[in-house]
Formats: C-alpha cells, structure tokens, sequence
C-alpha cells in the first residue's frame, strides 16, 4: 500500500532532470505544449511524430515527453494494487472490516490508473491478476468493459474505506477520494444522476468546505523585495505548508511530499520545468544589452530587488502555457475579470513578462520592464517567444526550494537557483466536486440554471465579479476546470473523458456540436471540423495546426505544431504488442499497425478468466 501511494505520488513530482510527467498530459490539451525549443526531439509535430515504434524517443537522453514512461509506470501501478487484492484475504490476522479496507484502497488506486489509460490509450489489456508465469496471449479489453469494471470496484471502494475523519494518517486513501472518483467513473459510462448523488454527498454531507479566507502559515515567496505577496485564500490554498492541515476544510485526499527523509520526498522542479527560460541573451533591452541576469548572491553587484532567479527560479521552460492558457481563457461574459485572484499579478498570484525589469547594470533600461518590442522601431527583443515569454500561474507553481537558496554562489542550473523543492500536493479537493455535479447538471439538463451557481461558488472565492448569468455551456464547465485545477487535474484524461460523455449523452459543445458515439474517436486526418470535443478544443484554442514557428534557436529553427483526430488516442507501444507473440494486441485506429478485425474482449468478466489461460 505503500507502493501504491507513493507511487501515485510520482506522476506529479518527477524526478526526470529536465521533465515532469504531467506535462505530457497538458501539451495534448489545449493549455500548453512542448517548448524546449534546443531539442531536436521536441514533441511539437505530433499528428507525424508519435508513432508505436517512437518510444525510442523516451529512451533518449534528449526525451521530451513521458508517454511510454505513463504505459509502463502506470501498469506497474496496477500491479501494487493487485498484489493487495489478491493476497490480502490470506492474512488471517486480519479481520474482514480490515481486509476489505486494503482492498478499497487498492480498487482506488488501481481504478484511478485504469481510468488515466483508458482515456490514454484506449482500450487496452486488462491485468487483474499477479502472473505466475509469463502470459504472451493478451487480446486488449474494450475501453467501456474496462470503466464497467472500475465502477463495481468503486462502489465497493466506497463502502469499505473510511471517512478522513476516522483515520490518523494522511495522505492514504480516504472514503471522500473514493466518491471523486466513482463519481467520475459514474460519468464516463452515462450515470449522470448517481454521478450527482455522490457529489452531493461531498458537498452537503461530508464535513468539506470551500476555503473562503487566509488560514495557515503564510509564505512571502522567494525573495519579498523583487515580488511581494499581498495575503489572499488562493495563496494561501495553494502553499504546500497549507494543503494538508486540518484547518483546510476543502481538501479531500493530498499527497505527503515534505519532510526530511530523502527516500521518502521526491522534488518537484516546477520552477525549472515550467517557468519561462529568461537568463541568456535571447531577451534584449533596446539597447542591445542582455535584459536579465542571474547575478550571485555574493556578487557586488547582486541588487535583491532584482533577484529574480530566486523569486520566480531559473526556468528552462521544457512546457509551456498557450495564449490561450494565459489570456482568452480568463474573459466571461467577454470581459476580462481583473478580479480574479488567480489571475491577477496585483497580489503576486500571476506574474506576466513585463513584471520582470532589466537588472543589466550596463542598460540605460536598468529597473524597467522587459518589452517584447522596441518601440522606437518595432523590432523584436525576444528571439524565442516560445520558450522565453508566456505568464506563469505563480501561486500554483512557486515552491520553497531551500537546499538550493542556501548556495548564494550557485547561479545556474541546479546550484543556486530556485528549481522548486518537496512540496505536498493535492489530488482532490472539493472545487472540483463543485465543477464536476456542474458537468453531470449538464449532461441530465443543459438548461439547468443551477448548473452556473456550481461554477459561481468556485469563482466567487476567486474574488471573481464576472459571475456566469442564465445556462452554462460545457465549454464554460472547461474553462472554469482550467483556471481552478492547473497542474492538479490530469487535463488530457478529463477532456477525453467530457468527449465520451458528450458522444453518450448526445449533448451540444459550446460551438452547438454533437458527438456520435460510434465514430467520435475514430474520424482521423486534420482540419477544422469533425474528431472529438477533445480535438476541437485543441483545434480552436491551442498552437496546433497554425502553421511553422519561426525562432532564433540552436535546434528547431521552425518547429511545427501539429495535432491530428487520430492522437485522440496514443498508440500501444510496439513494445508491448511485439512482446505478446501469441496474442493480438489491438492497435489504436491512424496508427501502423491498425486491423479493424483485431479481437477485444467485450466484457471485463470474460478478459478477467482469460488471464488464466497462457
């Protein structure tokens, strides 16, 4: 149970020298893409890149993405699970009560990676069992049987395991978790009302609260003089010192990641993975002068009014947010709210380029802002917008990293600079029960006018004053996912998983759409119209598909982002289908390999008894 934990863990705090693995989940969404610019692998040309064989990509040193690192980790995930399933019932020292406790735990922590490769992958092997020899015959189990399977296993999940209130560790899983996910499980096979019924439960009758004022410790940030933090409730929300006392009322399951024990906390480079690449000469001043430098600590000419490898780190910028991540996104009812505390750079939440000021001593521009473009020509002083300029979430991302501030001598890569430290961190909390009863609203009645109030409830403890008026769209619901749970919701899975919904339940997206359940995952080639919810948003808001970036940079000197219908779904690993020699692993449709006529099993129950047959 340990595994499972800290593995769950993992998939947000990585520790890969130059990734995270969640940011694959976000560049196949419409927030953000690849933008290490310098790799001559940098996953950008997705619709021609990603192919079954490209896992060699993630066996290089120069990896960008972890998708073949998501196949097998995640199965292995599966595997911590499955020992607990089948070998707790023979350990006769503990009684039923106890036993079918572990084996709720263990159903959440298998269902929640079944639930991510499902909506990954597809439909893929279904692995039950611990082998006792090898099994080469595998044939892969349909998506829908596979989610039918996970359902049954949540509702006894939720039975068996207890209220937070009841436990003395935390960081375990906890009867609250188990609703979040059977509600999502509830909404992925069309139980829409019982999806309702359990985050009803969460909000009205579980002892949970949405923080609405300052609580806990505050954090100053990196370094107070070059960015102050006015004191507000999504700070404080979202300090890793915060997330998991008791007098935060809205967490529903955190993951433990702080404390002094190496083997046991892992670092989270946020700060170095997904903050802007600013300390090299890519960024000028009008002058011509390097606008930024990361001056030592013990340097003369160090200026802490200036420090903003400490105050923000030194980012490299390996993801990036889109514009519309960081602007569109941000207007409702066509305005922009400026109220918005997750977004406002006012109080220190948000941080946009030009809240950075030249600190180069030898620019007449010292202590200005950084401009994109000279104003006295309209030359640009940024040779790479894309891994140099774009607004980070800081209040989000911004993380205490103090082995690396003690090193006032240190000035680059890992020495000196903020990367981002151990940090504990949510896995649900109830903002999201909020936006998911808004979702499962949606799907019984589009015209529900309460559906908007779950959204409001959420932005009005943002200090929103754009509220939504009348009937929400789904687009709306999606939106409103993105501004509250950046870098906490696996933003690929839940756009996949809101396609199937709205294939299922024949409701409109926001652009008036609607999805057959038949073909929605399967309509390949690029364009503006057909493919999935997932690849419309994608097409509309993202990079991709706009045509050739030109940059100034040592590796893709134009990169192009594209993304196809096809990569809806990611494509079994040849690995994987090659090694079960005696069997037919099914292919995903666009990719080499593809047989239409490739046998699933239809049902879980037939694929579980088949695991036994080598």
């Amino acid at each position: 149970m340990a595994l499972c934990d800290r593995h769950l863990k993992a998939y947000w705090a990585t520790d890969h020298t130059e990734m995270l693995t969640l940011g694959t989940e976000y560049i196949f969404s419409e927030l953000m893409v690849a933008s290490a610019t310098d790799k001559r692998s940098l996953l950008c040309d997705v619709a021609n890149m990603l192919t079954p064989t490209s896992e060699t990509v993630y066996q290089n040193l120069d990896r960008t993405n972890s998708i073949w690192y998501l196949w097998e980790e995640t199965y292995k995930g599966i595997m911590y699970a499955n020992n607990i399933i089948q070998f707790v019932d023979k350990v006769e020292t503990l009684d039923q009560a106890t036993k079918n406790m572990y084996k709720g735990r263990a159903y959440f922590h298998r269902a929640f990676r079944y639930m991510a490769l499902v909506f990954e992958y597809g439909d893929i092997p279904l692995v039950t069992k611990i082998l006792e020899v090898p099994k080469q015959n595998y044939r892969s189990t349909k998506r829908d049987a596979v989610l039918q399977m996970i359902t049954k296993d949540m509702e006894l999940a939720v039975q068996w395991v207890p209220e937070q209130k009841d436990m003395s560790a935390i960081g375990m899983v906890n009867k609250g978790a188990c609703r979040m996910l059977l509600a999502k499980c509830y909404l992925a096979i069309g139980e829409y009302a019982k999806a309702k019924e359990q985050t009803d439960i969460l909000i009205n009758q579980s002892g949970y609260s949405l923080m609405q004022n300052n609580f806990g410790t505050f954090n100053d940030g990196g370094e107070p003089l070059t960015w102050p933090i006015t004191r507000n409730v999504i700070w404080d929300l979202h300090r890793p010192e915060n997330k998991l006392i008791a007098a935060n009322r809205e967490v529903i399951m955190g993951m433990p990641n702080r404390g002094s024990d190496a083997e046991s906390f892992i670092q989270m480079l946020t700060m170095r993975i997904l903050y802007p690449f600013v300390f090299d000469t890519r960024i000028q001043t009008k002058d011509g002068k390097q606008a930024l430098l990361n001056i030592r600590r013990n340097d003369p000419n160090y200026n802490s009014r200036y420090d903003y490898m400490r105050a923000f780190g030194r980012g490299i910028a390996t993801f990036r947010p889109t514009n519309f991540s960081t602007n569109a996104l941000w207007s409702v009812n066509g305005v922009m709210d400026a109220d918005d505390l997750r977004h406002s750079s006012t109080v220190g939440n948000w941080i946009r380029m030009e809240d950075y000021k030249v600190n180069n001593k030898a620019s007449s521009e010292f202590g200005k802002p950084v401009t994109l473009f000279n104003p006295n020509n309209g030359a640009l002083l940024c040779s790479d917008t894309i891994r140099r300029w774009f607004d980070v979430p800081h209040y989000k991302l911004f993380l205490d990293d103090p082995v690396n501030e003690a090193n006032i001598s240190g000035s680059d890569g890992l020495r000196g600079a903020t990367n981002g430290g151990i940090a504990d961190w949510y896995l649900y909390r109830l903002a999201e029960t909020y936006l998911l009863r808004a979702e499962a609203k949606y799907y019984l009645d589009p015209n529900d006018v309460t559906i908007k109030d779950d959204l409001n409830a959420v932005r009005q403890r943002a200090k929103c004053t754009q509220l939504y008026q009348g009937t929400v769209t789904i687009g709306d619901i999606m939106n409103e996912r993105a501004r509250e749970l950046y870098w906490e919701e696996w933003r690929n899975v839940e756009l996949k998983r809101v396609s199937l919904c709205l294939a299922r339940s024949g409701k409109p997206d926001e652009w008036g759409n609607v999805y057959n359940l038949n073909d929605f995952d399967k309509q390949a080639g690029t364009g503006p119209s057909g493919g999935s919810y997932w690849y419309q948003r994608i097409n509309h808001y993202s990079l991709y598909n706009k045509g050739p970036v030109q940059i100034n940079s040592t590796g893709n000197s134009s990169p192009n982002y594209t993304m196809d219908k096809k990569n809806m779904y990611w494509p079994i690993p040849y690995a994987a289908i090659t090694a079960n020699n005696k069997g037919q692993l099914s292919q995903n449709f666009g990719y080499d390999g593809y047989d239409a006529g490739a046998p699933k099993w239809d049902n879980w129950e037939d694929a579980v008894a088949d695991e036994s047959k080598n």
